[in-house]
């Protein structure tokens, strides 16, 4: 069995790792196809602290942006409700269904900030009333705010 030496990737590897990634591997796979490719440098003292302290800077851009989504979702909590106006027929029931997209556009009127689309859960909504939606602001972080829809 031979010995297996350490290389720090530097471009994902399918089946050995994502970028900055420490792994162990053959010599003959790191001489051969990783280093030859740019695919991997040798880990040294130098590369290892170049790599822990890039962890470093992408672990605070991570909590930088989930305490600017817990933000919104203050902003968008205070505000609450949005109202949303349709063209409505007999028994409240409105033409077409509210959508994803109108939402967004009635929360960025509201407040100024932009939410994406495809964020936003809505329940299916056929009438006039108060409806619940929820926004994926951050894998970590949900904001449920209320939908009102009224005829026009």
């Amino acid at each position: 069995m031979s010995k297996r030496i350490q290389v720090v990737l530097t471009k994902d590897v399918s089946k050995l790792g994502r970028e900055g990634d420490l792994v162990d591997v053959a010599p003959g796979y790191a001489r051969n196809y990783l280093l030859p490719h740019s695919f991997a440098v040798r880990a040294t003292p130098g590369v290892l602290k170049q790599v822990e302290r890039r962890r470093e800077e992408e672990r605070q851009r991570l909590i930088e942006l989930k305490k600017e989504a817990e933000a919104q979702k203050t902003a968008l909590e205070t505000v609450g409700r949005f109202t949303i106006s349709k063209q409505a027929g007999e028994g409240e029931a409105i033409f077409g269904t509210v959508t994803a997209s109108e939402l967004a556009e009635a929360i960025q009127a509201a407040t100024g900030k932009e939410v994406d689309r495809r964020e936003i859960t809505l329940p299916d909504i056929s009438k006039t009333g108060f409806y619940k939606a929820q926004i994926k602001l951050h894998p970590e972080v949900t904001a449920e705010v209320e939908v009102h829809v009224v005829g026009k």
